[in-house]
C-alpha cells in the first residue's frame, strides 16, 4: 500500500500520486510522454533502459513492468542499457570516457535524449519507491 492516499486525480496509481497537486501531475505527464514516444531514439530502445533502471531504482510498480529483454537489443539499444547501468552504478560521476563510447554510436542530440530520458525516468521511480507503490494486481 502506497504511503498516502491517492488523489482522485490521474489515470494510474502513479499519476493519482501526483495527482494531489494536479499541475505537477499534468507538467510530468506531459514530459514523460514527450520523452516515452519516438524521438530521436526510438520507444523500443527507451523502454528497454526503463526497464534497465527499474531493476535499482527501488519501485516495485516499475520493476512490475518487466526486465530487460536482451533479445530485443540492437547495437544502440545495447550500448544506451550499458551506459544506463553505468549510471546506476556512478551517478552523476561518469567519465568522460563513457561519453566518447556514447559519441561513438549516438549523435550529440541522441546523448542529450538518453540523458534526459534516463534522469526524469529514474526521479519518477525513486518517486514511486518513495511512495511504496506496488504493482497492480
Amino acid at each position: 500500500m502506497a504511503r498516502i492516499v491517492e488523489s482522485n486525480f490521474g489515470e494510474t496509481p502513479f499519476q493519482r500520486l501526483l495527482g494531489h497537486n494536479k499541475g505537477v501531475m499534468e507538467g510530468w505527464n506531459q514530459l514523460g510522454n514527450v520523452l516515452e514516444k519516438d524521438g530521436l531514439l526510438t520507444s523500443k530502445l527507451k523502454e528497454q533502459v526503463r526497464r534497465t533502471l527499474a531493476q535499482s531504482n527501488g519501485c516495485e510498480y516499475c520493476r512490475a513492468k518487466g526486465k530487460p529483454d536482451p533479445g530485443k537489443f540492437d547495437e544502440k539499444t545495447s550500448i544506451a542499457v550499458g551506459f544506463a547501468e553505468v549510471f546506476l552504478k556512478q551517478k552523476g560521476d561518469i567519465d568522460d570516457s563513457t561519453f566518447d563510447v556514447l559519441g561513438e554510436c549516438f549523435t550529440e542530440e541522441e546523448i542529450s535524449e538518453l540523458c534526459a530520458f534516463i534522469s526524469f525516468t529514474t526521479a519518477s521511480q525513486y518517486f514511486g519507491a518513495m511512495m511504496k507503490l506496488e504493482p497492480e494486481i
